[in-house]
């Protein structure tokens, strides 16, 4: 359904939690796509078991969560030789705004200069739930460091995104991309053909 509406990519959850599921569910999805990057999004597991996880599955690319590392980014990279993309995810922790600045931008710039990943998406963090919370961060106050230390990354802007909003977040933070999950749901875990269309419709206008 995603794919028939015009999406330019599909997230498949390995994280646990409601959306999780696993390598043999996703092969049987993965050679129905075409036209449509496949991603992966992990917790920060052993590489090799990312790796085989990745390779049963047929994705494109590797979204991480669960914190930054730059040695697991490098693993990958020189494990995929290049063939799959890496997402590394950081978080604008909601209950501290006041070191989110600092942190942020230590996170990007260490991202960037290890140049394993050429992708980041940033998310809210609402107490220990990484991602899939409906909230958004503060595009207003984070939108400086975004713009200054992910320079030469391509920047994907989660949390809290849905029809009615993701017109102002990618006028505000310009973007490479936006990524979303429950803002565009009928139910928890089902997903409304109707808000899919209007978000990639209102996404596609302000970009």
């Amino acid at each position: 359904m995603a794919s028939a509406l015009g999406v330019d990519a599909v997230g498949f959850v390995f994280v646990p939690g409601a959306r999780q599921v696993n390598a043999a569910q996703v092969a049987r999805i993965t050679p129905h796509l075409s036209g449509v990057e496949k991603v992966g999004v992990f917790p920060a597991l052993d590489a090799a078991e990312i790796v085989a996880a990745v390779e049963e599955s047929g994705l494109d690319a590797v979204q991480l969560h669960g914190g930054v590392s730059l040695a697991l980014l490098r693993e990958l990279q020189e494990s995929f030789e290049g063939t799959v993309k890496l997402i590394q995810v950081v978080h604008w922790v909601m209950e501290d705004a006041s070191a989110n600045a600092d942190v942020l931008a230590r996170q990007l710039r260490g991202i960037a200069e290890g140049g394993n990943a050429e992708r980041v998406l940033v998310d809210s963090k609402v107490g220990a739930a990484l991602g899939g919370t409906g909230v958004t961060f503060d595009w207003e106050a984070s939108r400086g460091v975004l713009a200054e230390a992910a320079t030469g990354l391509k920047l994907i802007v989660a949390g809290g995104l849905r029809p009615e909003n993701v017109g102002d977040a990618i006028r505000r933070l310009e973007p490479w991309g936006v990524d979303v999950a429950s803002g565009v749901e009928l139910s928890p875990r089902r997903k409304d053909p109707e808000k899919v269309a209007n978000f990639i419709r209102r996404a596609r206008e302000a970009f």
